[in-house]
């Protein structure tokens, strides 16, 4: 407890922006979030008042940084699954623990627990050779030509019920197939569409440890958000669609327009089953593709996320607040919406020059005041994620157009 308050101190790993909107969200819990920057000029190490300068791959510095703190979690998942059971062995609150986070850290170990799990996931196979790769493609082609064939039996063989990614009647060879890397890759980095085994041959000869999967005819992009407390508590917010450019998403949208009450309740339920099933203590993340068949897991996170920055003015507790209410074992807070439309649009960096980010921000504001922006204290690079910007209203058309013109006059300054 720090003594000052006779409130916990909640230690987090990491000094990015995440980290930032914690401390945030700790001030009005009385917390004292200490937080763990590899550098004084992180996002966190900006405006936190204890920030201890050292690295995640440091025990030395993990166990110096976890003493005098109630529970210690992080903003990203790259601390080493050994740290973090060391940590927990010598008595430290740590979450989420080594025998969770790793299914975040390391996606073939996800792609095995969900298979296990029976969840919905993609075909995969972890692969290290061309052929490995164009085996796999063989093996998607033969199983969609399976489910054509089921599909044509059911329907007299109609066109407009063929399943695959082609037209029909086209030859369907199984490519492209997605490879990722097994560790490592975020934000679109680590993840390579592979059109045939040329491209294959020059992601192997790199040496990266791959799994490949198949690409799938997706709808469009779904992220179910939960939080879990060590007592057992599970708190899900509502359904959000995110919109990715390049990689990286660029806006979310709460409540996912259009999404059946029936496919948000089967969404809300598997993360909430995999929260429990994995021990997950904190914020999880499940990234979902939506397609003509159901849902199915893209990628799991294990920390605060993008796609819930919205809750910070759009839920009744911020997925902020509920992280440190989870590691603290405190009950869940209320997840409903604050507005009936609520979107998010991520803030990139610019080209250099024109205007100043200040000078934006006055235009901004001028011109739409019910825009809410929050700037992460990054240096500029384009293509950076710098800040977001949210906008709450009651139709989701208009609240779109809002949230991404002001997100463009904050990156462009036009």
């Amino acid at each position: 407890m720090d003594t000052r308050t006779g409130l916990p101190v909640v230690g987090m790993v990491g000094g990015g922006q995440l980290a930032r909107m914690t401390h945030q969200a700790a001030i009005a819990l009385g917390q004292s979030l200490r937080v763990l920057s590899e550098s004084p000029d992180d996002s966190a190490a900006l405006v936190a008042a204890d920030v201890r300068i050292g690295t995640h791959t440091d025990l030395a510095a993990l166990r110096e940084f976890a003493k005098g703190c109630d529970a210690v979690t992080f903003d990203h998942e790259h601390v080493p699954t050994g740290h973090i059971a060391v940590l927990a062995a010598e008595g430290v609150k740590i979450y989420p623990g080594a025998e969770a986070i790793v299914f975040a850290q390391d996606k073939q170990r996800m792609r095995e627990r969900l298979t296990d799990l029976g969840a919905p996931v993609p075909l995969w196979r972890p692969v290290s050779s061309v052929s490995d790769i164009s085996d796999f493609a063989a093996m998607v082609a033969a199983n969609r030509a399976a489910k054509r064939a089921t599909a044509g039996a059911a329907q007299q063989g109609s066109p407009a019920q063929r399943i695959g990614t082609g037209e029909a009647g086209a030859e369907d060879t199984g490519w492209p197939v997605v490879a990722k890397a097994v560790r490592g890759g975020y934000d679109g980095r680590g993840v390579w569409m592979l059109d045939g085994p040329q491209a294959a041959e020059e992601l192997v000869v790199s040496g990266t440890p791959l799994i490949v999967e198949e690409r799938v005819p997706l709808r469009r992009e779904l992220a179910a958000l939960v939080a879990r407390s060590p007592f057992g508590q599970v708190a899900a917010y509502p359904v959000v669609e995110t919109v990715q450019k390049d990689g990286i998403c660029v806006e979310v949208l709460a409540p996912a327009p259009g999404l059946s009450e029936e496919r948000a309740l089967e969404a809300q339920q598997l993360a909430i089953d995999l929260a429990n099933a994995l021990g997950v203590v904190g914020l999880l993340a499940v990234e979902l593709f939506e397609t003509e068949a159901g849902i199915v897991v893209n990628e799991l996170a294990m920390r605060p996320h993008n796609s819930g920055h919205w809750t910070i003015e759009g839920a009744r507790t911020s997925q902020f607040e509920q992280h440190l209410r989870a590691v603290l074992d405190y009950p869940m807070g209320e997840t409903s919406l604050t507005a009936p439309a609520v979107v998010m649009a991520n803030v990139l960096g610019g080209q250099p020059g024109g205007m100043s980010i200040d000078e934006r921000m006055h235009h901004l504001f001028a011109s739409d005041p019910g825009a809410r922006v929050h700037l992460y204290g990054k240096q500029i690079r384009p293509g950076r994620k710098i800040g977001h910007v949210t906008v709450l209203g009651d139709d989701m058309n208009e609240v779109r157009a809002r949230a991404v013109r002001a997100a463009k006059w904050l990156q462009e300054g036009e």
